[in-house]
């Protein structure tokens, strides 16, 4: 009778596997949102764009990041090839730190830079659990 149940470790495994794979959406989801959100902002809110001239960078600066934050989020969400993500994550990492520089170095509070913060956290457990996929 023993041979024919389950070994735990034959059921534990899937759902660990299964429970990751939905940490990783729903995690990859919020900071798609927050993602694409920002780069909406960017594009479309007046006072965004002052907030881009505040801390110094051109224009055309704030439509290009944006533009490539979209791009972004595309290639996260999309069944690409895992060094198109990997790109992403790092062209997120890099805009998130310097995202937190930038108003660091003109004297911006935790209110200014709260925000990227909570997003590199964001980002932080998206790509955890995205190298934890099974890889196909």
């Amino acid at each position: 009778m023993e041979a024919t149940l389950p070994k735990p470790s034959l059921v534990v495994a899937p759902t660990a596997r299964r429970a990751e794979t939905i940490a990783y959406w729903v995690v990859t989801a919020l900071f798609c949102l927050q993602m694409g959100f920002t780069a909406y902002a960017q594009l479309r809110l007046p006072q965004v764009a002052d907030a881009f001239a505040h801390l110094g960078f051109p224009d055309y600066f704030r439509v290009q990041l944006s533009w490539a934050k979209l791009l972004g989020v595309g290639l996260l969400l999309a069944p690409v090839p895992a060094r198109l993500k990997e790109w992403a994550y790092a062209g997120f990492a890099i805009t998130l730190v310097s995202a937190i520089v930038a108003h660091v170095s003109v004297g911006d509070g935790p209110d200014a830079w709260g925000w990227a913060v909570g997003t590199g956290v964001l980002w932080a457990l998206s790509y955890f659990f995205w190298r934890r996929l099974p890889k196909a």
